[in-house]
């Protein structure tokens, strides 16, 4: 089973693009963020006829996350991460796919720092760590997968001091990951990794593509029925290359079920 989290920054925009990647990949479980798309809008047409049934939780001009399955529909569990009534904001999906809880989030950036987005951020963070351990400890096979907007350690970014205000690498969301992590969750890409150095995301601005400067902000921890199944994970980095290309790469696992 090979499952995918893609941040597209706008699945109408790139939706020659990511039709490719998903010919040439034929992931069976895609999670989407920042779709940009409201629910009306959503390609759900364009998909099917690629072979994905979706489920999906749209917003306007920002946000939005979806759940792509090959040959199946997706079991809706829940649109949105408990623990705030009030927020609007579409971060969060999870859906049954063969047997397998996914959720694909979008966590928010934070920025500017400090002020009531990187307090957000922080907030979003604590549910999710509520959520996380409620699915951890059901037992369940889970897939954590997404943007975390977050840079776990410092060898998860380019080396430079142009980030150092930037909520993405600041102690209060990475010690969140590491709350995350201490839960019982595995990092694949570090467990698959856990030497070499990792991005997910580089910049439009400042030439960041052509010069490899980076940042690893896309991760998909596992449960441990899961990471006992876990047999590969990779970083299609060639599909930020390309024209018209979301400014993350799709990062990928497969699991042996």
């Amino acid at each position: 089973m090979k499952i995918a989290t893609f941040n597209i920054n706008n699945v109408n925009r790139r939706l020659p693009n990511l039709l490719a990647w998903l010919e040439a990949t034929a992931p069976d479980v895609v999670c989407l963020q920042e779709l940009k798309a409201t629910d009306r809008q959503f390609p759900a047409t364009a998909l099917a006829d690629a072979g994905y049934g979706a489920v999906w939780r749209g917003q306007s001009a920002w946000n939005g996350v979806a759940i792509l399955a090959k040959g199946v529909e997706p079991v809706l569990t829940s649109d949105a991460l408990p623990g705030d009534p009030e927020d609007e904001q579409a971060r969060y999906i999870e859906a049954a796919v063969n047997g397998v809880v996914i959720a694909s989030l979008y966590a928010p950036n934070g920025n500017p720092r400090p002020g009531p987005k990187f307090d957000y951020k922080l907030s979003w963070g604590e549910r999710l760590i509520v959520h996380a351990a409620e699915l951890f400890d059901s037992g369940l096979p889970v897939v954590l997968a997404g943007d975390y907007n977050i840079v776990p350690e410092p060898r998860d970014i380019y080396v430079t001091t142009s980030y150092k205000d930037n909520a993405l690498v600041q102690p209060e969301p990475r010690e969140q990951f590491r709350r995350l992590l201490e839960q019982g969750w595995t990092d694949a890409l570090r467990k698959k990794f856990p030497n070499e150095t990792l991005y997910t995301f580089w910049d439009y601005m400042r030439n960041r593509w052509p010069r490899d400067a980076g940042l690893r902000l896309d991760h998909m921890l596992l449960s441990k029925p899961l990471a006992r199944k876990l047999t590969g994970a990779g970083i299609d980095r060639e599909v930020r290359g390309e024209d018209g290309a979301s400014d993350h790469a799709p990062v990928w696992i497969e699991l042996k079920i």
